[in-house]
C-alpha cells in the first residue's frame, strides 16, 4: 500500500458549505464571545445530546479542567479514577490540584471496575472520574449508587461517547457533569472543542465565568477565569458537521460489523463486550491480542505499519505509568488495566474509510496468527 492509512480521518462537511455558513463573519466581524453560532450550536447540541444544559469549550481537555475546578474541591482531595484514558484525565485532575487515586479497570470492557471503587475511598474522596472507553459506557448505576451513599460528585469524562444513549437517555445527562470533545479526529468535531454536560443552571453561569475571565460586563469582571471559549468558525464547523452526524455514524456501523463478521473468529484476538443498556456510536475499534495469537502486540502494530497502515496503541502505557508521574504509582494493583495496555490495539475505522482497505487489513490480523507478518500489496 502506497497511501498511509491512519487509525482515524476528521469528518469534514462539503467544502462550499462551510465556506458558505462562514461568510456571513466578514460582514459582522464577530468571531468570538459566545456569538450567535456558538449559541445555536449550544441549542442545537443539547437537543441531539438529550441533555438539559451544556456549555461550550475551547477544547476537551479545558471542558474537563474547568468542570473540575467548577465544584470548587478543596486542595489536596482525593479523586477516584481510571488510568486507562488519554494523559488528559489524570492532568485535569492534577491541574485542579487533586490527587488521582487509581482504580483498576475490567478486562471485559476497559471501563473503570465499579466494584473496586468502594475500597478507595477515604475522608479525603470528593469524586469519581469514570471514563466512557472508546464509547462504552460505564456502569453507571452502580457508579451512582457508591457516590450517593459517600456524597461524592461524578464527572464523567464522555470524551468518545458523543451521541451514546444510556437506557434511552443521552449519556451526559447522567452524573453531576460530563465533558465531551470535539477535537478533530472524534466522531464529531469542530476542528478543535468541548463541552461539559450538566442539570443544574447554576453552573452554567459558573462555567461561563471560568471560560471567559469572569467578566460579566464591561466594568465587571466577577470571578478569576480562564480563557476556554469556543469561537465562531469552530462554532459553524460543529454547525455543519451536526447536519452530516446521522451519514457519519451510519457509514461507522457497517464499516464496524464488517470487521466483526471477519475478525471474530481469529484465534487469540477477543473484542469488548458492549453495554446491553447502551447504544454505540462506532467511534473506535479496538482489539485485544492474547498469548495464542501468533505474534505480539507490538509485532502486530509493526506489521500494519509495514503495510501503511497505522492503527494506535491506545491507551499504553497507562497514564500511572507515563515518564511525567516517574515511578510514583508503580506500586498501585492495576493487573487488569496493565494487562490491556499492552495487548490493545486500535485499528483504522473512519466514515470513508475504503472497503478494500479494510480487507487488507482483516487479511494482515487474520494471517498474523499464523505468519509472522505479511506484506500485502
Amino acid at each position: 500500500m502506497n497511501q498511509k492509512v491512519f487509525v482515524t480521518r476528521s469528518s469534514m462537511p462539503p467544502y462550499e458549505e462551510y465556506i458558505k455558513a462562514i461568510k456571513p463573519l466578514w460582514i459582522n466581524h464577530q468571531i468570538t464571545n459566545m456569538g450567535h453560532y456558538h449559541q445555536e450550536l449550544e441549542k442545537r447540541l443539547k437537543k441531539y445530546l438529550d441533555v438539559s444544559e451544556i456549555s461550550l469549550m475551547v477544547n476537551g481537555h479545558m471542558a474537563l479542567e474547568l468542570a473540575i475546578q467548577a465544584f470548587d474541591f478543596p486542595e489536596g482531595s482525593e479523586v477516584i479514577t481510571t488510568p486507562f484514558t488519554f494523559i488528559s484525565t489524570t492532568h485535569a485532575i492534577i491541574r485542579n490540584h487533586l490527587k488521582p487515586v487509581f482504580c483498576d479497570v475490567k478486562l471485559k470492557d476497559g471501563t473503570i471496575d465499579e466494584d473496586k471503587i468502594e475500597e478507595l475511598i477515604t475522608d479525603k474522596t470528593v469524586a469519581i472520574i469514570p471514563v466512557h472507553v472508546y464509547g462504552n459506557s460505564c456502569n453507571i448505576d452502580i457508579i451512582q449508587e457508591v457516590a450517593n451513599k459517600y456524597g461524592l460528585k461524578v464527572i464523567y469524562d464522555a470524551a468518545h461517547a458523543f451521541g451514546v444513549k444510556y437506557k434511552g437517555k443521552g449519556i451526559g445527562s447522567y452524573g453531576n457533569a460530563s465533558i465531551f470533545s470535539f477535537h478533530a479526529t472524534k466522531i464529531f468535531h469542530t476542528i478543535e472543542g468541548g463541552a461539559v454536560t450538566f442539570f443544574e443552571r447554576h453552573m452554567y453561569e459558573k462555567l461561563y465565568n471560568l471560560k471567559n475571565f469572569g467578566i460579566r460586563g464591561e466594568e465587571l469582571v466577577t470571578d478569576i477565569g480562564a480563557n476556554a471559549k469556543m469561537n465562531e468558525f469552530a462554532a459553524i464547523m460543529g454547525l455543519c458537521n451536526l447536519n452530516y452526524i446521522h451519514t457519519a455514524v451510519e457509514n461507522r456501523k457497517k464499516r464496524y460489523s464488517l470487521y466483526m463478521e471477519n475478525l471474530i473468529g481469529t484465534k487469540g484476538v477477543y473484542f469488548f463486550d458492549k453495554n446491553k443498556d447502551a447504544t454505540s456510536n462506532y467511534a473506535y475499534f479496538p482489539i485485544v491480542i492474547e498469548d495464542t495469537y501468533g505474534m505480539n502486540r507490538d509485532e502486530l502494530y509493526t506489521c500494519l505499519k509495514k503495510n501503511g497502515i497505522y492503527s494506535r496503541k491506545y491507551f499504553y502505557p497507562l497514564t500511572a505509568d507515563q515518564a511525567c508521574f516517574g515511578n510514583k504509582y508503580k506500586d498501585v494493583k492495576l493487573e487488569c488495566a496493565r494487562k490491556l495496555a499492552n495487548r490493545i490495539l486500535v485499528i483504522p475505522l473512519y466514515e470513508d474509510l475504503e472497503i478494500e482497505t479494510m480487507w487488507k487489513i482483516i487479511e494482515i490480523i487474520q494471517c498474523g496468527g499464523v505468519k509472522k507478518c505479511l506484506k500485502i500489496k
